[in-house]
């Protein structure tokens, strides 16, 4: 069947394989683009899943931080100047403070009606992408970062034993640090045991099929498969990743070895990653 060039590059854009292998793939899935994504993956010709670095809207990311909640908010606009727009900006933190102190939806009237005001000002069309926002409970702390001008907005929470750590600044420069590295690293979930249990057994059928395409023998293929998946985990899981200010170490790692510094808990719980007109 013919496979026309959109889908090639679609394919190869996801997935990082060869413009010809991702041909070979499509015509081998009959034109199915899963499938032939799987194909690949198969064949140890795909990359890693990673979130897409294609971000194919100008807008901006929003974050605010109280005492007892964090927020995040992505605005899409139709230039990259109207984002830097001063009404644009200061109404994208108004409507992220409504969200936030009044625990509105992005469809409620009053944020509707902001969104309104503000596309007649900026005579652009505008959207209103997400919003999440997050409880800091007692003994929890958030940390935030944004990057180039709002590409990019992080949220990281932690679980800490002693809420007094909360004033420590070596504890408050490891969570700074842990928002830096979730903006470099965008993790996928947040540690082995939140990710979903249909793709951890996806993973390990390709993992299963790329040792059979070796020709190792059975009583072998268990132990690659599981050494993969482990290899899987540090690209894919915040607590698993390298750690962006020493990469001779991981996430947890760190963390257990600051807690140990500490004498005391902490737990990296949660996190929320926006970058501009990602695939969702």
């Amino acid at each position: 069947m013919a496979i026309s060039a959109a889908d090639v590059k679609k394919l190869r854009d996801r997935t990082g394989a060869g413009i010809m292998d991702c041909k070979r793939a499509l015509q081998e899935a009959g034109g199915d683009f899963e499938k032939a994504e799987r194909i690949l993956k198969e064949m140890g010709l795909a990359a890693a899943a990673k979130r897409s670095d294609r971000a194919t809207e100008e807008g901006r990311v929003f974050v605010r931080v109280t005492d007892t909640k964090a927020g995040l908010l992505e605005i899409l606009c139709e230039t990259d100047f109207v984002a830097r727009n001063q009404d644009f900006v200061t109404t994208g933190e108004e409507i992220l403070a409504l969200i936030m102190d009044k625990d509105l939806s992005i469809e409620s009237p009053e944020v509707k009606d902001k969104m309104t005001e503000l596309g007649m000002k900026v005579k652009e069309n505008l959207k209103l992408r997400r919003a999440d926002v997050l409880t800091i409970g007692p003994n929890e702390y958030v940390s935030s970062y944004v990057h180039g001008e709002g590409r990019i907005g992080v949220l990281v929470k932690f679980s800490l034993e002693k809420p007094e750590l909360k004033e420590d600044p070596a504890f408050k420069e490891f969570a700074f640090d842990c928002a830096l590295h979730a903006a470099a690293f965008a993790p996928l979930y947040l540690s082995p045991e939140t990710v979903p249990a249909d793709y951890l057994e996806e993973q390990k059928e390709i993992f299963t099929k790329q040792a059979q395409n070796l020709g190792k023998p059975d009583k072998v293929i268990q132990g690659i498969v599981q050494g993969k998946i482990k290899k899987h985990f540090a690209e894919i899981c915040f607590t698993e990743q390298a750690f962006v200010k020493d990469d001779k170490k991981s996430v947890r790692q760190k963390m257990e070895e600051l807690s140990r510094q500490l004498g005391a808990g902490i737990s990296l719980v949660d996190y929320r990653y926006y970058k501009v007109g990602e695939e969702l």
